[in-house]
């Protein structure tokens, strides 16, 4: 008689938790499925603390109402799935600015991750260059050809349009500059586009066209209770045995599964598994991997990131204005990179007594060295900065709080998607019980990561012979 699969997940963060709740779904009654996590906590960039006795996200802060399809995205689906539908949230306030010659402007509409599609609606911000987006005759990429957005936009557009709104739209994301960011990554539906399309201001619109969404639909939402709640739930429905503060450092192909090698080097714990799902970032996955599948790790390890620190203030009755929050092009020259007015944004977490929380993005990729100062130094350089923005002294806080994330956040460049792409085939042919999920590889968002992880999981179920649900 069969024995039950056993099943390890490494990384505790969204997407090992996706998995692993997709494995307790779809796999043979009685898999056991062990999630090993190298810290204390679970959830990864999901992490929900407390700010002046207010639960406050410290980490991720929101999610993609839909997929690319127009259906419910992921993360709607998992919250659904784990009976938390009824807390989903969205924003009351979703109006954004740019931070242009140290005031605010309103984000122009229209665009497409600040890319325009109508050049006469982002002249409130930027001025595009003069007849550049002309009909070559061509498509404006070639069918297997990636490109930085950054330089498609420049020579289409001109500078201003990339640093002063395409910079800062896609920063705030990603912490990285356009220059250096894959179009076919970050961007897929204007590269999908962009291969059929002559125009840059065509390629936006028929991206815009082909992405479906009811007239006032929430694009973005949260939960109420805050999102680790999708964490907790997500252990909970999974039945995994949890393992946090476990270090797997080695991971030894055995013929019939893997051993791995957990915990300090001088008194290791060897564990004998059918399958692993290797849900961490790119170096700890490409050392791991470096042994049983060198092909995949040299492809993985390519892979490199940004580090940002979150600042949230809790200020008592400032004058805000009523955004959502704002983005600041590098070119400004001040340490925040985005800020979001938390009480403004979120209706659910106004309070009565006027304390508004207030959060601002610090750090931009090959920017660390600003991430050295103290947290005092960093959250009152904020708040001068947040100051002049607004063009009035903001109240002394009432409390604060300093969250790094140090190599958060991944940074794509041309070709990621083929690099990762040969990696995962090399992976899958030498071992398909090895599967790499989420952290990074396939794009940021709790969405994207969520997906990846339940498509990791399928894949182990295949390769270990089907559902038996």
């Amino acid at each position: 008689m069969r024995q039950p699969w056993r099943v390890a997940v490494v990384g505790g963060g969204i997407a090992g938790l996706a998995a692993a709740v997709r494995l307790r779904d779809r796999a043979p009654a009685g898999t056991e499925i062990t999630v090993y996590e190298q810290s204390g906590a679970l959830g990864g960039k999901l992490r929900t603390g407390e700010l002046a006795g207010q639960p406050v996200e410290f980490g991720a802060e929101s999610f993609l109402m839909r997929d690319p399809t127009g259906a419910e995205s992921a993360a709607v689906a998992l919250a659904r799935r784990l009976g938390l539908a009824d807390q989903i949230v969205h924003p009351t306030v979703g109006r954004a600015a740019l931070v242009i010659d140290g005031g605010l402007r309103p984000i122009p509409g229209g665009t497409l991750v600040g890319v325009p599609g109508d050049l006469d609606r982002v002249t409130t911000v930027a001025r595009p260059a003069a007849g550049a987006d002309t009909d070559g005759g061509r498509p404006l990429v070639g069918l297997d050809a990636d490109v930085s957005v950054g330089a498609l936009v420049r020579s289409r557009f001109g500078d201003e349009v990339v640093e002063r709104l395409v910079d800062p739209m896609l920063g705030g994301v990603y912490a990285g500059r356009a220059d250096d960011l894959s179009l076919v990554t970050t961007m897929p539906a204007l590269a999908r586009a962009a291969r059929v399309e002559h125009t840059l201001t065509g390629a936006v619109r028929a991206a815009q066209a082909a992405a479906p969404r009811a007239p006032g639909a929430p694009v973005f939402g949260t939960l109420a209770g805050g999102l680790s709640t999708l964490v907790e739930a997500a252990v909970t429905a999974s039945g995994a045995t949890v393992r946090r503060d476990a270090a797997v450092r080695e991971l030894t192909p055995t013929g019939t599964g893997w051993r791995l090698t957990v915990g300090p080097t001088r008194d290791p714990e060897l564990v004998d598994v059918d399958a692993v799902v290797l849900a961490v970032p790119a170096r700890p996955a490409a050392r791991l991997l470096a042994g049983p599948a060198p092909a995949a790790a040299a492809g993985v390890g390519q892979l490199d990131y940004a580090s940002v620190a979150l600042v949230t203030l809790a200020l008592p009755q400032p004058e805000l204005p009523e955004l959502s929050g704002f983005l600041v092009p590098s070119t400004e020259g001040l340490l925040i990179k985005a800020s979001t007015f938390f009480t403004t944004k979120w209706g659910h977490l106004r309070r009565p007594d006027g304390l508004a929380l207030v959060r601002a993005s610090v750090g931009r990729y090959g920017e660390e060295a600003q991430l050295q100062r103290p947290d005092a130094d960093l959250a009152s350089t904020v708040h001068r900065e947040l100051s002049a923005v607004l063009g009035a002294p903001l109240p002394a806080p009432v409390d604060g709080h300093v969250q790094r994330w140090g190599g958060a956040l991944p940074q794509y460049t041309p070709g990621h998607a083929d690099r990762l792409a040969a990696a995962r085939t090399a992976l899958r042919a030498a071992h398909p019980t090895l599967v790499l999920a989420g952290a990074g590889y396939d794009g940021v968002g709790i969405p994207v990561c969520v997906r990846s992880g339940e498509t990791a999981a399928e894949e182990i179920i295949t390769a270990l012979g089907g559902s038996a649900r």
